[in-house]
């Protein structure tokens, strides 16, 4: 006896949905998504920018103390990248910052802050603290002034703190009770060591009146010491113990 089979091409009808939706017993196919590409990229930018940063680093450096110089190494820096290296750029300020190199990082940060990038808290508290330590008061208090009347509201206590240590630093109280009235003013409360200038302005200032009430209001009422290789909360004597 002779059988033949035949191929059907395509679902039954009693397979198909009488709506003429997907066939009934088969499995949906799912398709998924590529990664999108920035994600890609940004893995490598991250893992490529400790070099870039170093470079960088290495690059200034090297360089003489002159605006065209610095820019346009700077310049030939970023000339390749399809995007701009922040993340290296961040490294190379705090690579900088490490090695105490203050007039690279007052260059490499005016060049950041002329092509409107790394403009973070993190960056104005480095110039302020390198333009400090290159004994530029002027051009600090220009920057800190810039950036309290263009942020005001946004400006963090590490910010007012750091400004608060360079009046400290410079004997300059009256400076020093100006940041700490927008400090009042803005609500920022000031943490210990900076509570502590505070209340030495005001003693310099001829107003040890207000020095108390200060340093009672800020100071913690407990304090940690290390005894015996233990950290220890104890409490405080007084408000200048």
């Amino acid at each position: 006896m002779t059988v033949s089979f035949a191929l059907r091409l395509g679902p039954p009808a009693s397979a198909t949905s009488g709506g003429g939706g997907r066939p009934t017993g088969t499995r949906a196919l799912v398709s998924k998504r590529p990664n999108k590409e920035q994600h890609l990229w940004i893995r490598k930018d991250s893992a490529g920018s400790g070099k870039k940063a170093l470079r960088l680093v290495n690059t200034v450096s090297k360089l003489p103390n002159g605006k065209e110089a610095v820019y346009g190494a700077l310049d030939r820096w970023t000339a390749f990248e399809t995007e701009f290296p922040i993340i290296a750029a961040a490294k190379a300020l705090e690579m900088l910052k490490r090695q105490r190199q203050w007039i690279q990082i007052i260059q490499v940060t005016k060049w950041l802050m002329s092509k409107g990038q790394v403009l973070t808290w993190t960056t104005y508290d480095t110039l302020l603290l390198a333009l400090f330590m290159d004994g530029r008061l002027d051009e600090a208090e220009s920057i800190w002034n810039t950036v309290i009347q263009k942020h005001t509201r946004s400006v963090p206590k590490r910010l007012f703190s750091r400004m608060i240590l360079i009046y400290d630093s410079r004997r300059l109280p009256d400076k020093v009770l100006e940041v700490f009235a927008d400090m009042e003013e803005l609500g920022v409360h000031p943490d210990e060591d900076t509570t502590r200038r505070i209340g030495r302005a005001f003693a310099s200032s001829g107003q040890e009146d207000k020095q108390k009430p200060v340093l009672e209001k800020y100071l913690k009422k407990w304090k940690y010491i290390h005894f015996n290789g233990e950290r220890v909360r104890v409490r405080r004597a007084g408000p200048l113990a």
